[in-house]
């Protein structure tokens, strides 16, 4: 608050009230300002909250469908029944190299999965006669907003396309693949589990490793890979 005393004529008071004037204007400002913060807070809370809504009615039939088409080899566990975007996955290959083995992997659905929306704007066609208005088109347009799940490898293992650390090189994972088979909208938590139980047979890939050192071990010599991959599954995978 600015208090000035000054006598009639004097221009020091007209500077006093062009300050307070100032003052004033700025503390508008900024309280507009901090309505405008709060509005945005509120509309990125509310966005996250409809996406999160969407990926949910999306899992419970996903999730249904998952379960009825679960190869033989795989079970799937949700440790809080309430919440169908993380859920653990076991393989247990029955052929192979990793025959015996119990593999854990971790999977959590991120809140813009498969997530469509619909924006609309009208764009002016013809001008229309004197005193009236303008014509005027409605166009919608649909944007894709999607992520892949996040998958990690909870046992050790020594494989060509996973890393000892839980890392796994999967195309349909990747949201840009160059193959053109990474993350689409049109795939869904059925393709992932799948692909996971491949990765143990189909997909297992020596040349185009993310673990070089397991695939270079099992291009100099296979036996000793093979003896490996079982002393890991002994001592991780039981």
């Amino acid at each position: 608050m600015v208090v000035c005393v000054h006598k009639e004529g004097d221009a020091g008071g007209q500077f006093c009230l062009k300050k307070a004037a100032v003052m004033l204007t700025l503390a508008s400002k900024l309280k507009r300002d901090d309505g405008l913060k709060g509005s945005r807070a509120s509309a990125t809370a509310s966005d996250s909250s409809r996406r999160v809504s969407v990926r949910d009615r999306l899992l419970v039939k996903e999730v249904a469908e998952l379960e009825a088409n679960l190869p033989c080899t795989c079970k799937v566990h949700f440790p809080d029944p309430n919440k169908l975007h993380c859920f653990q996955l076991t393989v247990t290959p029955d052929e192979g190299y990793y025959q015996g083995g119990k593999f854990q992997f971790e999977t959590e659905v991120p809140d813009a999965y498969n997530m469509v929306a619909e924006a609309s704007q009208s764009r002016e066609l013809t001008a229309g006669r004197r005193g009236q208005p303008c014509s005027r088109r409605r166009e919608v347009s649909c944007f894709i907003d999607t992520e892949p799940p996040k998958v990690k490898c909870l046992t050790r293992i020594w494989h060509p396309n996973i890393t000892e650390t839980g890392e796994i090189c999967l195309s349909l994972l990747r949201e840009h693949s160059i193959d053109g088979t990474g993350w689409a909208p049109t795939r869904t938590l059925k393709d992932v589990v799948w692909g996971l139980n491949s990765l143990f047979t189909d997909l297992l890939n020596f040349d185009d490793p993310l673990n070089i050192e397991a695939a270079e071990h099992h291009l100099r010599d296979k036996e000793d890979f093979r003896n490996k991959v079982e002393d890991y599954i002994k001592r991780y995978a039981r």
